[in-house]
């Protein structure tokens, strides 16, 4: 950015902002940058002004009427800069409203969803068992039926079914170990000024929209 007496080009000549409709959204600026770039012409901006408002201090009448007219024009500027960033990052707030909703009302779907296919599929159990209770009934030896456009049929297979399981001598139980890290206990050991390998505490910052 070419720097002049030493004010960045781009403030003097920094595009007008246009106001907001009176019944459109904020997003009709003409500043059309990301939010990031907008961020950084922010900085700049502050940049810029910092060093105009230090060439005030001069005692050359005409080296201080320009930078004052630049100090002018840069205010402008950066006023039309904290317009459009606000635009901007109103206009992302809404966007990750929406998303979020979008998902809980998702995760909402899903739920009833799978609510109503265990309720279809008990259904289908319990239609199934009383058609092969009366298909058997009247042919108890039989293991295949076929019918015009569906064919049932079954076959054996064999379950251990565990009456008590107290009972069994410990030859027949599996034993299963695990473990997990304690994270309250850690936590608490780390604050209390413990230092723990294979383990540190940070600290975070949890932001939101409102």
């Amino acid at each position: 950015m070419a720097v002049l007496t030493p004010i960045p080009a781009a403030v003097a000549t920094a595009p007008a902002v246009a106001a907001p409709s009176a019944t459109g959204p904020s997003c009709t600026l003409q500043r059309s940058g990301s939010l990031w770039q907008l961020g950084i012409e922010a900085q700049e901006l502050t940049s810029a002004i910092g060093q105009l408002a230090e060439q005030l201090e001069t005692d050359d009448l005409e080296q201080r009427a320009s930078a004052l007219a630049e100090l002018e024009a840069a205010l402008l500027a950066e006023e039309g800069n904290k317009t459009a960033f606000a635009a901007k990052a109103d206009a992302t707030c809404w966007v990750i409203e929406h998303l979020r909703g979008q998902a809980a009302y998702r995760q909402q779907q899903a739920k009833r969803l799978a609510d109503l296919s265990r309720s279809d599929a008990g259904r289908a159990d319990a239609l199934e068992g009383s058609l092969v209770f009366v298909l058997t009934q009247l042919q108890p030896a039989a293991t295949r039926f076929s019918f015009p456009n569906h064919e049932l049929s079954s076959r054996k297979s064999q379950a251990v079914v565990i009456d008590d399981e107290d009972l069994l001598d410990p030859e027949w139980l599996a034993v299963k170990t695990t473990s997990q890290p304690d994270k309250n206990a850690i936590k608490e050991a780390l604050k209390a000024g413990r230092q723990i390998t294979g383990a540190q505490l940070l600290n975070r910052r949890s932001w939101r929209i409102h």
